[in-house]
């Protein structure tokens, strides 16, 4: 009787099944749990709970919401100097006037208002431009900050799936080959198995166990990595990729991601935004060789007169316009301006590096992920084929024709295609939240899409 290497529930719990456009070659035959046997005990945080989680925890979503909050009110202060500037003012006096023919003590008493407007400033103007380019700077940042973060958090999710696959698979395998060493020893025991045999399974075993060690640590840390950015202990399990969805990537060309990339990518956009308030400044700059032109209203009621003397109360009201004309500053001015004209220059250098990162990043991301689609489906077959060697090296065992290390080669060569499996369905993922993140798609209902495709979720509509 074949006596098979892998408990059904361990296969059944981590094969992912990829619907694919063209015939299969080999289909894995393992029995696999139905999604409705999974529990919400089982599997009660998935990606979307830790993304909502995230946005009100991650420090580095809030601080780049505080940098644009910022940017705002100091948008708003600069555009403050160019309103009227009003000041008022009171005193009172107690004089006490001395001299030849006089010599009193009286009290005193003024009240004034001035009103100052700026009636042509190209820098106070120009500053508040620069500083509306800042804000619009920040919005930008932050955006990015959120996909950012987003990004970051799946691949730890995913990351963490992966560590658990790792753990459960050299569980299982180690199970597997135990069952194997028990059986050799029981022929070793009838001279029926060489103790060649023996050793290498035991030798097999040792090695696994040494290897679980690692992967439960290996578990530990890429918790710890969630739990820095959710703000408390990840300990509950994760939801998986269910078995009934197709992966694969959108039906928009590349050249269409890199378009939309172009004009919707975040950093793309705090970059142009840079640029523009780098061009402000620049003029601001220039704008100290300019004469500036304002009006200043003022209205005084006062008790004193010339010298602080005592008379009587005066209403006075002043109109006036003044005019300054820059002549020489020492040369400051125009080193400034040339400072400037080089802070414009890196920030278009910068604005042109991001734009060629963007046609990279998303080239690369579209591509491999397309190309992981037909690894899936590659790999896919590969554990098939795995399963079915297991099988056949199992039976010919049996009846003599190959030893234990042939089999626990078989065995190694199933799960080492499992693994491969489980990577490549991680990697697609991850590359399709990558290629997101650049074209500026990252949003609550991307991580949804991805979302409906974990285990607790209703089946999924369709490719994200």
């Amino acid at each position: 009787m074949t006596v098979r290497l892998f408990p059904c529930v361990m296969l059944g719990a981590l094969a992912l099944q990829i619907h694919a456009a063209e015939p299969k070659t080999a289909e894995p035959s393992t029995l696999r749990l139905s999604t409705s046997s999974v529990s919400v005990k089982d599997y009660s945080t998935d990606l979307m709970q830790l993304y909502r989680e995230s946005r009100l925890e991650d420090p580095r979503v809030l601080a780049a919401y505080a940098r644009a909050e910022a940017s705002k009110e100091h948008q708003r202060e600069a555009f403050g100097s160019l309103l009227p500037q009003v000041t008022a003012n009171a005193g009172a006096n107690r004089i006490k006037q001395t001299d030849a023919l006089t010599d009193q003590i009286y009290n005193s008493e003024n009240y004034s208002v001035s009103l100052s407007q700026v009636i042509y400033n190209k820098a106070v103007w120009e500053n508040f431009q620069r500083y509306k380019s800042l804000a619009k700077q920040s919005v930008s940042e932050s955006e990015e900050a959120q996909t950012e973060a987003a990004v970051d958090l799946a691949q730890r999710y995913f990351t963490s799936l992966a560590a658990d696959d790792e753990l459960e698979l050299v569980q299982a395998e180690r199970r597997a080959t135990q069952k194997s060493l028990d059986r050799v020893n029981a022929l070793y025991q009838k001279q029926l198995a060489m103790i060649t045999d023996v050793l290498d399974l035991k030798a097999r075993v040792d090695s696994l166990a040494a290897q679980e060690v690692g992967a439960r640590n290996q578990v530990s840390l890429s918790r710890a990595a969630l739990s820095e950015i959710v703000g408390r202990p990840v300990t509950e399990k994760l939801s998986r990729i269910r078995s009934d969805v197709e992966l694969q990537v959108s039906t928009e060309s590349l050249q269409s991601w890199v378009n939309f990339g172009m004009a919707e990518n975040p950093t793309l956009k705090a970059n142009q935004s840079a640029v523009e308030a780098a061009e402000a400044a620049l003029r601001g700059g220039k704008a100290g060789h300019y004469p500036t032109l304002g009006v200043n209203l003022s209205a005084q009621n006062t008790t004193e007169g010339y010298n602080n003397t005592l008379a009587p109360k005066t209403d006075s009201y002043v109109a006036g316009l003044q005019l300054s004309v820059p002549i020489y500053s020492g040369g400051s001015t125009s080193a400034r301006v040339r400072g400037l004209y080089q802070d414009h220059v890196s920030a278009e250098q910068q604005l042109e590096a991001t734009r060629r990162q963007i046609v990279k990043e998303i080239t690369n991301a579209y591509l491999t992920a397309d190309s992981s689609v037909e690894k899936i489906r590659a790999d896919r077959n590969a554990l098939a084929s795995a399963e079915q060697s297991s099988i056949a090296s199992q039976k010919a065992f049996t009846y003599g024709v190959v030893n234990a290390v042939d089999v626990l080669t078989s065995v190694q060569n199933e799960f080492k295609a499992r693994r491969d499996l489980l990577k490549a369905q991680y990697d697609f993922i991850t590359n399709l939240f990558i290629l997101n993140r650049w074209a500026g798609k990252v949003s609550s209902e991307s991580v949804e899409s991805v979302n409906i495709w974990l285990s607790n979720s209703k089946p999924a509509p369709g490719p994200l």
